[in-house]
């Protein structure tokens, strides 16, 4: 990549890691989606891995002292599970399709019933969840607005919240990293330089974020997530859509389907 390029990368990186800071979720929506439309798809995923170990990384040493390891624990078991399953078949989907689950993925959250409140401590649900996120992260390479229901029915502030979540995130990332650099046969390498811009760029982003969300009320925290993630949802739903189509159209004209 050209140096204007890796320059312009970085500055999204700043700007998503500064709203992950804030909101625990969001910026790695974003980026991931300006990554898939720029590069190969495994190697997408693997710069997009580094860049949220390092500000999920750097969030979760911020705020450690809000860190409830329990659920942390009981998460990690489901990736591990996930990994093993999914190294068997080592599956790579294509863009459109990784777009459209990316899309759908905060809304498939919002379709369980209003009285069901999992319970973080319990092994047996983070196990669970910890399965079918890690599942979507290798995916759509993020999996945070499902991951939210995790912490539904244990009593979190929006400071464990992103603290616990953070570091629940690393864990996904790092094993994320692992599937796309070292499991599937295309697996992606990656420019030293770009990684090291990534790397900074999101301690930046994430360290610029901490005093506006101690300034934020829980209240006004739940309202912006929801509205946010809303909003990137919906575009990606059209943007996959859009390009599942122009590849139906495009390979009906090769075929000689249309005139």
């Amino acid at each position: 990549m050209t140096p204007f390029m890796i320059a312009a990368l970085g500055l999204l990186m700043v700007g998503t890691a500064f709203l992950s800071g804030l909101f625990g979720m969001a910026g790695g929506l974003i980026l991931i989606g300006v990554l898939l439309a720029l590069m190969p798809l495994p190697t997408a995923m693997v710069l997009h891995a580094i860049t949220q170990m390092a500000s999920n990384g750097w969030r979760a040493l911020l705020w450690r002292a809000h860190i409830r390891w329990r659920p942390v624990a009981n998460y990690m078991v489901g990736c591990a599970v996930a990994l093993a399953a999914w190294s068997l078949t080592r599956y790579v989907p294509d863009k459109p399709m990784a777009l459209l689950l990316l899309g759908v993925t905060p809304f498939m959250a919002r379709l369980l019933p209003a009285n069901i409140k999992p319970d973080p401590d319990r092994l047996w649900q983070g196990t669970v969840y910890g399965t079918i996120c890690m599942g979507l992260m290798l995916m759509t390479g993020v999996s945070g607005p499902l991951l939210d229901t995790f912490f539904l029915g244990g009593d979190f502030g929006r400071r464990e919240k992103v603290a616990t979540k953070a570091m629940c995130q690393l864990v996904s990332h790092f094993t994320k990293l692992i599937y796309f650099g070292g499991v599937i046969d295309q697996a992606a390498s990656l420019d030293p330089v770009l990684a090291g811009v990534a790397i900074l760029a999101s301690m930046l982003g994430t360290t610029l974020a901490r005093r506006i969300l101690e300034a934020m009320t829980d209240q006004q925290f739940i309202a912006w997530s929801n509205k946010l993630i809303t909003t990137i949802a919906c575009y990606y739903i059209a943007y996959g859509g859009w390009l599942l189509l122009r590849t139906d159209v495009a390979a009906a004209f090769d075929k000689g389907g249309l005139q």
